[in-house]
């Protein structure tokens, strides 16, 4: 397993080593102690979540605020998809600048997304399967979103607008700036 920072370091790439012949292949999509050399800390991974989407469904950008915020890591099984993470800490450096990896089946990588992040992405192929791991058990109470189309983030979702699929939920999300986010830095979230 290789461990790549983005532009914003806190998010990175896992990319799994494949080992494949004509028969098939083997990956190790999950190495507890290989992410928690890597990260410096522990994560504690509580729910799988798995989600499929046909092409042009656009999810996000969604996150929970504290006590219930949530580590997530990534991966889609089938298809391919742009996946998004928004920085939302509000004294970060990076504040409200975002990560954007496309993520497919074909090369098994995944994106690690912190607490502090809202999260989305979109599908690129006929239909996608999108697997992730969490930190935290979902929350309703604390359950927030920001709009995809934010101008001040600036996503390009590489589809035209017109195109993308949303929930009517996903439709009514605030713009950054009246969003509810993190006042927290990210060592207090993981204290």
């Amino acid at each position: 397993m290789n461990f790549v920072r983005t532009e914003i370091p806190d998010v990175f790439i896992c990319k799994p080593t494949i080992h494949g012949d004509s028969r098939g292949y083997f990956v190790e999509v999950f190495r507890e102690d290989k992410l928690e050399e890597f990260l410096g800390f522990k994560i504690n991974f509580v729910q799988d979540n798995e989600s499929e989407s046909l092409h042009g469904v656009l999810r996000g950008l969604h996150y929970q605020l504290p006590p219930f915020a949530q580590t997530k890591l990534v991966r889609v099984t089938k298809g391919r998809v742009l996946d998004v993470a928004v920085d939302i800490r509000k004294d970060s450096p990076t504040f409200g600048k975002h990560v954007a990896v496309e993520l497919s089946g074909e090369d098994k990588y995944q994106l690690f997304i912190p607490k502090g992040f809202a999260h989305g992405f979109v599908v690129l192929s006929e239909y996608a399967v999108l697997a992730y791991k969490v930190d935290n058990y979902y929350s309703k109470e604390h359950d927030r979103g920001i709009i995809f189309d934010d101008p001040t983030i600036a996503i390009d979702w590489k589809l035209p607008l017109d195109k993308l699929k949303l929930s009517s939920k996903d439709k009514l999300q605030p713009l950054l700036k009246d969003a509810e986010i993190f006042k927290e830095k990210l060592e207090e979230i993981y204290a």
